[in-house]
């Protein structure tokens, strides 16, 4: 494989990586910039939707069904959490969000052990997806990894036209910019954040599910996603769906192309054991790196929604 056909393998890589980094950022950015929650628990939903789908694929077989199934349980578990725990903190700010947060995450974390036990659990590709295509004469990329993008970006249309283009977008974005009215004008105000945090939760199991087949389903499984999604709001905006989107696949790139590149390019100016040493932990450091410049240039981030 030539320099330039693996410059494109990396490429898809990171569309893949970011493509399911915006299906996480995406729930968290709509409670976020919508309910005003800070949501650390974000990741915990992801990883039950993960061992939801892994038990059901289990039992019976079908990713598909798995799919299918562990989608609405993740719905019902994160109406669950919401009314029973996080309802209570909407008119609490946001260090107590982050403490109460940060405990529910010890509990579910902990609760997984308990019901699924500490050994990972594996997801197999459905049939239809296994092996690869020829993208190039020589250059084959896996089709399941092909489906994640193309599933990525079949989501962002949906939401795009959920958010923009329905009559539950439009209370969404009402609630949003004055619950108050919205709820004087009649509508049940808690109906909706918890429709909210359902979505939310979705599709972060969506995100916990397709990688499934790719990385192991364990307990914590959400918590380093959690970082990255975070960075992803914070550099396309607060609150903003596109601009989570874009920096989805931002982040994405930077990430896996300077895990994959920076190395071999400190190789070439410093001796090549200093730069084996040196050049991960600077790529891991990139994407705080891309941070920092937006956060300069635009300290709203790249998309911010407009002003309450």
């Amino acid at each position: 494989m030539n320099s330039w056909t693996l410059v494109l393998v990396q490429a898809l890589n990171g569309l893949q990586f970011g493509m399911m980094l915006f299906l996480f950022a995406a729930g968290l950015t709509l409670v976020l910039g919508i309910m005003n929650l800070v949501n650390l628990a974000h990741g915990s939903l992801y990883m039950l939707g993960a061992f939801f789908a892994a038990t059901l694929q289990h039992w019976t077989g079908s990713f598909l069904i798995a799919l299918a199934l562990a989608l609405p349980a993740t719905f019902i578990a994160g109406a669950v959490i919401e009314a029973l725990v996080l309802r209570t903190l909407y008119v609490r700010d946001h260090l107590d969000q982050v403490l109460a947060t940060f405990g529910l995450i010890l509990f579910l974390n902990e609760l997984v052990r308990i019901v699924w036990g500490a050994t990972p659990l594996y997801m197999s590709i459905p049939p239809a997806l296994r092996g690869a295509v020829a993208l190039l004469p020589g250059v084959e990329y896996p089709i399941y990894r092909l489906a994640l993008i193309a599933l990525g970006l079949a989501v962002a249309l949906f939401l795009y036209v959920l958010v923009g283009k329905t009559r539950l977008g439009m209370l969404i974005r009402a609630g949003a910019s004055n619950r108050e009215m919205v709820e004087a004008l009649g509508v049940d105000i808690r109906l909706l954040f918890t429709a909210v945090f359902g979505i939310g939760a979705v599709l972060a199991a969506l995100a916990g599910i397709l990688v499934g087949p790719i990385l192991s389903v364990e307990s914590g499984m959400g918590d380093g996603i959690l970082i990255l999604a975070l960075v992803v709001i914070v550099i396309g905006g607060i609150g903003s769906i596109r601009g989570s989107f874009v920096a989805a696949i931002v982040v994405g790139l930077v990430d896996t192309m300077g895990r994959a590149f920076l190395p071999s390019l400190l190789a070439a100016v410093m001796p090549a054991v200093i730069a084996g040493a040196v050049g991960p932990a600077l790529a891991s450091m990139l994407i705080y790196v891309v941070m920092a410049i937006v956060l300069f240039v635009r300290p709203q981030g790249l998309f911010p929604v407009r002003s309450r």
